[in-house]
């Protein structure tokens, strides 16, 4: 049995997690809570999209892709309002938090609507 591997999932998925290692370990030194919040959001949902990344179906890929989305407009705004005073854009850090939430459940909508393949 081979495994279909989204490369592109994965590829992101290591992306995040060395963010929030790099995020985490900046917060520990600085003290600020939204960027070790920030890191916390990241270094789960890495471990998530690499998870998502090697599971079946285009339908829970897509919900990855979202997640993906939804973190880097999260976390990503808690940093710049941490080390800029600012947000990225009005509304950033609840549409990423929303796009997290939307990911979760169409993942959750995706594994109950499988379709599994006939025994032969």
């Amino acid at each position: 049995m081979s495994i279909n591997i989204c490369r592109p999932l994965i590829a992101a998925a290591g992306l995040v997690g060395a963010i929030g290692v790099a995020t985490a370990a900046y917060a520990s030194h600085g003290g600020n809570e939204m960027l070790a919040i920030a890191a916390n959001f990241l270094l789960f949902h890495a471990a998530a999209l690499v998870a998502i990344g090697i599971l079946p179906g285009r339908p829970l890929r897509v919900s990855g892709g979202v997640i993906f989305l939804g973190v880097a407009l999260f976390a990503g705004d808690l940093a710049m309002a941490a080390l800029q005073g600012h947000s990225l854009f009005p509304f950033a850090a609840p549409t990423g938090g929303t796009l997290m939430i939307l990911g979760w459940l169409g993942l959750s909508v995706a594994a109950v609507l499988r379709r599994t393949p006939a025994a032969s």
